[in-house]
């Protein structure tokens, strides 16, 4: 007998990776997903290789996993692969803190993120 196996949560012309625990806020990180969205996988990888962002290494990461998964398990073109979506999401955030002036604490707020890339092969127009 066995289980159903689950259907796929994406599209059969597209592959994801999600990325967790990145140390950044949300709000910065949406500024890196922001310049890859919609951008040819290629496009995408040279402008976060020259990012100055911190973090662009991570969304590198995350992106080159993306497009392994579309090459390796969905046999999908890598040269036809755009990037179709990048959304972020909050994750944990630790709460710290400083000793302050007169008995009183200041408090840190140290945040995480993650990233989800959703990346979709689609055929070029000539």
């Amino acid at each position: 007998m066995g289980k159903v196996s689950n259907p796929r949560r994406v599209a059969d012309n597209e592959a994801m990776a999600k990325t967790r625990m990145l140390r950044v806020s949300p709000q910065k990180l949406n500024l890196v997903a922001q310049l890859i969205r919609g951008k040819k996988v290629d496009k995408a990888l040279t402008d976060l290789t020259f990012s100055n962002k911190r973090i662009a290494a991570d969304v590198k990461k995350c992106l080159q996993s993306a497009i392994a998964n579309a090459e390796n398990n969905h046999n999908l073109d890598v040269d036809e692969l755009i990037v179709a979506e990048a959304w972020v999401g909050k994750n944990l955030t630790m709460k710290r803190g400083r000793p302050r002036a007169r008995g009183r604490f200041g408090k840190i707020m140290k945040p995480f993120a993650e990233i989800t890339i959703k990346v979709r092969q689609v055929e070029e127009q000539n």
